[in-house]
């Protein structure tokens, strides 16, 4: 079997994917002259994401990450505070604990949703709880679309009586146990960066049934101006606003999010229908009551079993125009983490360095056609056949 022509159209990995009706919103908001941060349509993309995730409450920002970082001082994290983090995740999650001048301590995942592993958690509490040294918040990821075990997890968080950030950003529209995700702790955090499920372009929302601290939330991210006449500033604000452009075209798409949704679990469906022959191959499955956006399509590979390395593979695609990623390295591994205190799930088993060293992300764009998805199958089924001459 031929390998694809690199004058083949590139794939992505997540690209954009507009519904058609953001442009609606635009034009309405450049027709009321509503272009600055703010506006009717911050409000009414804030109702509807509220409404979506059943909180009581949410508030528009510029990006997942001040999302994060408004939780955190919400929760009173300062400096020489620790907060727990999930260390299988993108740099984004933790980089807000050291905006507050507090310490992570990174929590390794489980073999079975490769979130926050309950037993590394349990130990790094009881650990912390002996030092009387709790964390101030813990941040919990839902990675790509899978969610965290939240029955176990927030058990033992309201054990020790520590606070939950969830870190949604790549998990919007899944669900765990009938409860949208990033609707579960103390905060939820989602993303609408150029590559998640919905996109904004840039942005993020911060949602909770606490609206009183979202208002605190809402005021932070205006510059936490005092409500006088002149300008008066008690405490240190932010340029936290999302605009009221970039929240019309979040409207336009958070009315297509189930269809995204859909279109997700269709793509994961075909991937793992058409390499389930490939033997050494194995695809990251839902937990227990759960339901997966499946943000993007996951697996991992045994190198002695399928005779490919991730890399390898990662490089063969690249050749053929296609873009498929390592899964994210963890963050205790990373060089600007280093001295930070780490809780893998068993004493001599650390899962999130196993699952960068056999993860890999395949392209998983709900505009994918199926043609395209065949020059991505076509690539990694002939790569296993070249290797054993099959």
């Amino acid at each position: 079997m031929a390998l694809i022509s690199t004058s083949e159209k590139r794939i992505y990995l997540s690209p954009p994917h507009m519904s058609g009706h953001e442009q609606q919103y635009l034009n309405e908001a450049f027709e009321t002259n509503w272009i600055a941060p703010l506006g009717p349509n911050v409000d009414e993309f804030e109702r509807r994401m509220s409404a979506y995730a059943g909180t009581k409450g949410s508030v528009a920002v510029n990006s997942g990450t001040a999302a994060i970082h408004l939780a955190l001082i919400l929760l009173n994290v300062s400096k020489g505070d620790v907060v727990f983090c999930s260390t299988l995740t993108f740099v984004a999650s933790a980089n807000p604990i050291v905006y507050a001048g507090a310490e992570p301590v990174f929590i390794d995942s489980d073999a079975d949703s490769w979130n926050m592993s309950p037993q590394a958690l349990e130990r790094a509490l009881y650990e912390a709880k002996k030092k009387n040294k709790l964390p101030k918040a813990v941040i919990i990821v839902h990675l790509y679309g899978q969610s965290a075990k939240m029955h176990e997890l927030v058990s033992i968080c309201r054990h020790y009586g520590v606070p939950i950030i969830e870190d949604a950003a790549e998990s919007l529209g899944s669900e765990y146990m009938g409860q949208k995700s990033g609707s579960m702790g103390e905060f939820g955090v989602y993303s609408f960066n150029g590559n998640k499920i919905i996109t904004t372009s840039g942005g993020g929302m911060l949602v909770s049934n606490d609206t009183d601290r979202l208002e605190q939330a809402r005021n932070l991210a205006a510059q936490a101006r005092e409500p006088v006449p002149h300008y008066q500033h008690q405490k240190t604000g932010y340029n936290y606003r999302m605009s009221n452009l970039l929240a019309g075209i979040g409207i336009a798409q958070l009315g297509v999010l189930d269809d995204r949704v859909a279109a997700k679990r269709a793509l994961f469906v075909r991937y793992k229908e058409s390499l389930r022959s490939i033997e050494g191959v194995q695809f990251a499955d839902e937990i227990s009551g759960s339901r997966s956006n499946r943000w993007l399509t996951t697996l991992i590979m045994d190198e002695t079993v399928t005779g490919m390395s991730v890399s390898g593979l990662i490089v063969a695609l690249e050749k053929e125009n296609i873009e498929a990623r390592h899964i994210w390295k963890p963050l205790h591994t990373q060089p600007l983490f280093k001295g930070c205190e780490y809780f893998s799930h068993r004493e001599e088993e650390s899962v999130s360095d196993q699952l960068f060293a056999t993860g890999i992300c395949l392209p998983s764009g709900t505009n994918m056609s199926e043609a395209e998805q065949d020059r991505v199958i076509e690539v990694i089924q002939t790569q296993y056949k070249l290797r054993f001459n099959k």
